[in-house]
């Protein structure tokens, strides 16, 4: 892996150090990096830091297609994203046991969740209503604007090149699941 990506495994594993070897790459600025002394775990600027306050979700190398379907292979956790335990429990679900994070992939829902950005799914918000959701329809996955009709769900995305489908509530023939419902991205400028 490390000599595929130039990860630092040591970062990946220990949060020490930088995540890239090559100190130069953009992705190094900044970088919060957890060290240990004598008084315990500290941030980057020698505060100390209480990991009973977080939260560590696991990041899947899987991506959910903001356009015609991503393929679902591999679930293999990459890493853990910490999200602050107070936000979690009050804002999000008191199961942190069923968040997973996992990338967007298209362009369907441009402008709202982008290519690349970085999602948070609540994976025990299975019974939709109006929102972005993640949704399985045979092996594929697509995140898509999800809006509650009669008996029925109305599928859309934001951008207008992609006509929005319904699902049909009583039909379950169909090879289709609520994966979960979006609760936070994260992106990255260029």
């Amino acid at each position: 892996m490390q000599e595929s990506t130039g990860c630092d495994l040591n970062w990946l594993l220990t949060g020490k150090g930088l995540p890239y070897l090559d100190k130069a790459r953009p992705e190094n600025a900044g970088a919060f990096s957890v060290s240990r002394n004598s008084d315990g775990i500290t941030d980057t600027m020698g505060n100390p830091v209480d990991l009973s306050e977080f939260v560590f979700v696991p990041r899947y190398n899987v991506a959910a297609a903001a356009g015609y379907g991503a393929p679902v292979f591999g679930e293999e956790p990459l890493f853990c994203l910490a999200f602050r335990k107070y936000w979690i429990d009050n804002y999000v679900t008191k199961q942190p046991e069923k968040l997973s994070v996992i990338t967007v992939k298209g362009d369907s829902m441009e402008g709202v969740l982008n290519h690349g950005d970085s999602i948070l799914i609540n994976h025990a918000e299975t019974d939709p209503r109006d929102g972005l959701y993640v949704l399985r329809i045979g092996n594929d996955l697509f995140v898509k604007r999800v809006q509650r009709i009669p008996g029925k769900l109305l599928v859309t995305s934001e951008n207008p090149r992609y006509a929005p489908f319904e699902i049909d509530l009583s039909n379950t023939q169909d090879d289709i699941a609520i994966i979960g419902r979006v609760e936070w991205y994260g992106r990255s400028i260029d």
